[in-house]
């Protein structure tokens, strides 16, 4: 490389000498390989006169700094000695017990024992091999041997290279070392197969540097650490390291302070192991910058980490960085993945798939499997068996680095609308599937994942719900009025089909806030009239509604837009019937009803008739409501109606448990068990668990407790716990689990 340079320059060695200081001699032993290792400061020099910089120049230093570390290794006895380890080492109490059965484990006839350790950057690999191989030390009398590979550098160790050290290390005389690889290779395993030895091979690159260093079976025994998975080894056994557990980490960063953690406060150090993530060397960086500044408090470095855009900056101390460790692993991507990993900084949720990451790679799907194949196997990503992929935290925050360090504003502005823009029209896409007269689109965008069936559309919708609701918010902050808009109308109906969920508030009142922006107001009316919804839903909120109601109201009566104000009537009407006032709320459906009959809308004038149906149950007045009830369920049963069939289908279990629960109250047990089992059953099918089906589910239980049945009380109550566990009501959740067990 440095020829390369220099020939480019057009110098001569005796040139390049005078402008760097460095003599010719040195310059010619460096050129031909005689000096791989040279000090830092004569490649400084040397580089500063071919005035190289940027990518150019970090190579050329790395190259050197690798050779020094080669150097250092050839220079040793040979004894490939283990390093020392870590007296403040943490956990890891069930992964030592794996590798110390390991190694004491026996196997069949010319089948070595490997064990192969995996992890991303900073999990503590090295640290935690040499842990284990103390601690199992005394079960191999004829040693135990380490070898760095070099996996991570520009130049890992060549195999010939590995395989003389280890033999010296196992006693051969340089004279007696085979000079081709397969008779070193043929030596060695031989070794392996009488010594009593452990060979610790860390930081490996690559099965083909692994392989001959394996032993063929006997008694030797080797343990490889590794930041790919080099899933092309056989006959492994492999253990994952992942993050520690917090309480571990609390742990281990107390560990590190010693006598001053105390002074810190367990909460502060809590917070900031939390920080950390779980890596072990994100703890030791942080633990280390305490140790070493005493008149530094835990309580404010945590809160200077707090702080996203500079938390990195705060991972190192001394020659310990933590970007180092993730950038060895990002400079041994190929251009397209390391395209694709800075890219995805801009993915607003905590997970992605295979889809998303080609959006944000500007790739084809085929070429964004491979990129991602290649991120998880270097550690930088997480997957999942569900094909969905996710960061570490600070591993995101390096490619938010990386992606501002090596594109333009430009292009990161791009990136992200590009990244918006396809999310919220998927999410646009996927809430349409729950309209009536919509479902599967005639002519999709080329560019979005295809959905065949609403369980698909669903699916998308709840496991993307951070990244679509992530662009909702980039999509408002950069006026991007319409965007919002046509996302917030798509998630009417299917709102109703999650509706415990906690994303609605904020998504109808963007709605109601792009509408606004565009001067809309019958759909700044329709969105405000969706919050109404959306504050009636239990935990409900009365006054919110009536406040979103009333200004639905007068925005839908200024547009005159009828449709809006039936509903701004019908969501005044709700909040009513919420605060008992029942007359009023029965004449505030009645005016939604008349309006919606005017209109020929059949499908929200039957829901009308419903709330003051409603209105006759909640005064006790059981017998009428059921007698209500029951019309209004002929209705839905009538396919000459003029309801939407969805919109029937949809509304049909909710009349039962109506009728079920006027049953109950009347006193007959047997039909209103009947009827609210057919309606659970109904809506298990649409898959509509929430706060309807749970309330049923618990009035069920009782009915069956009272005629007998307590094994059949006993299921009810645990299903009304899960559901109502689902919707986030912790209270009635505890209440059922109680009653289920009572009713054992």
């Amino acid at each position: 490389m440095l020829r390369a340079h220099r020939r480019a320059a057009r110098l001569t060695l005796e040139q390049l000498a005078e402008m760097s200081g460095v003599s010719t001699r040195t310059l010619s032993d460096m050129e031909r390989g005689r000096s791989r290792g040279p000090q830092h400061r004569t490649v400084s020099a040397v580089a500063d006169a071919l005035a190289l910089d940027g990518d150019v120049r970090r190579q050329l230093i790395e190259l050197a700094r690798d050779g020094r570390l080669r150097d250092h290794w050839t220079r040793a006895t040979g004894l490939c000695e283990l390093p020392r380890s870590v007296d403040d080492f943490t956990g890891r109490a069930a992964e030592l017990v794996w590798v110390s059965e390991l190694m004491s484990a026996e196997r069949s006839p010319g089948v070595g024992v490997v064990g192969l350790i995996t992890g991303s950057a900073g999990l503590g690999k090295t640290t935690f091999a040499v842990r284990a191989a103390h601690c199992v030390r005394p079960g191999f009398p004829d040693g135990v041997f380490f070898l760095d590979l070099f996996g991570m550098s520009q130049r890992p160790l060549a195999v010939d290279d590995a395989l003389q050290l280890l033999l010296r290390a196992l006693g051969v005389a340089d004279q007696q070392v085979p000079g081709d690889t397969e008779g070193r290779a043929s030596l060695y395993r031989s070794l392996l197969q009488d010594k009593r030895v452990m060979i610790v091979l860390d930081n490996a690159a690559s099965e083909e540097q692994v392989r001959p260093l394996l032993p063929g079976g006997g008694a030797g025994r080797v343990l490889v650490t590794t930041r790919r998975q080099l899933a092309g080894l056989e006959g492994v056994r492999r253990l994952v390291l992942g993050p520690l557990p917090l309480p571990e980490s609390t742990e281990l960063l107390t560990g590190i302070l010693g006598e001053r953690s105390a002074s810190d406060g367990e909460p502060a150090l809590t917070r900031l192991a939390e920080l950390c993530g779980g890596l072990p060397l994100a703890l030791r960086i942080i633990g280390n910058r305490l140790a070493s500044r005493p008149g530094w408090d835990a309580a404010d470095l945590a809160a200077r980490l707090a702080h996203e855009e500079r938390r990195l900056d705060h991972f190192k101390a001394g020659d310990l960085k933590i970007a180092n460790a993730f950038g060895m692993s990002y400079e041994q991507l190929a251009n397209f993945a390391r395209r694709m990993f800075r890219r995805l900084a801009v993915v607003p949720g905590q997970d992605f798939d295979a889809a998303l990451a080609a959006v944000a790679g500007a790739m084809a799907i085929e070429d964004a499997w491979e990129a991602l194949d290649d991120l998880v196997d270097l550690g930088l990503l997480y997957d999942s068996a569900a094909g969905r992929y996710r960061f570490h935290d600070l591993v995101r925050l390096f490619a938010r680095d990386r992606l501002y360090e090596e594109e333009t504003e430009a292009e990161r502005a791009a990136l992200t609308g590009k990244v918006t823009s396809w999310l919220l029209r998927m999410a646009t896409l996927a809430g349409r599937w729950f309209e009536p007269g919509y479902g599967r689109p005639a002519r999709p965008d080329p560019d979005l994942t295809a959905l065949s069936s609403a369980e698909d559309a669903d699916w998308w919708l709840r496991v993307n719900a951070d990244n679509w609701l992530g662009a909702l918010r980039a999509a408002a902050g950069s006026g991007r009025h319409s965007l919002v808009l046509d996302c917030a109308e798509s998630m009417h109906w299917f709102s109703d089909r999650w509706g415990h969920s906690p994303h609605w508030q904020e998504v109808f009142t963007r709605g109601a806030e792009a509408a606004a922006a565009l001067g809309d107001l019958a759909q700044q009316a329709t969105q405000l009239n969706y919050l109404a919804w959306v504050h009636s839903v239990p935990p409900s909120d009365p006054q919110a509604v009536l406040r979103c109601a009333s200004e639905a109201l007068e925005l839908a009566t200024r547009a005159d837009a009828t449709a809006q104000i039936a509903w701004a009537h019908e969501y005044t009407a709700s909040a009513l019937q919420l605060l008992t006032r029942l007359d009023e709320a029965a004449a505030s459906s009645s005016r939604a009803a008349e309006m919606f009959k005017a209109i020929g809308d059949i499908d929200s004038y039957v829901q009308s008739r419903a709330a003051i149906t409603n209105c006759l149950f909640d005064a006790g007045r059981y017998a009428e409501a059921l007698e209500q009830y029951r019309a209004l369920f002929v209705i839905l049963d009538d396919p000459e109606s003029g309801m939407t069939p969805s919109v029937a289908t949809h509304s049909r279990p909710l009349a039962l448990l109506r009728i079920g629960l006027c049953l109950g109250h009347l006193g007959r047990r047997a039909e209103a068990i009947t009827t609210l089992a057919e309606g659970i059953d109904l809506l298990d099918t649409l898959q509509a668990s929430d706060y309807r089906q749970a309330g049923a589910l618990e009035t069920l239980a009782a009915l069956l407790a009272e005629v007998g049945r307590t094994g059949d009380s006993h299921h009810a109550y645990a299903r009304a716990a899960q559901v109502f566990e689902a919707i986030g009501d912790t209270e009635a959740s505890r209440r059922c689990h109680a009653l289920a067990s009572a009713s054992a």
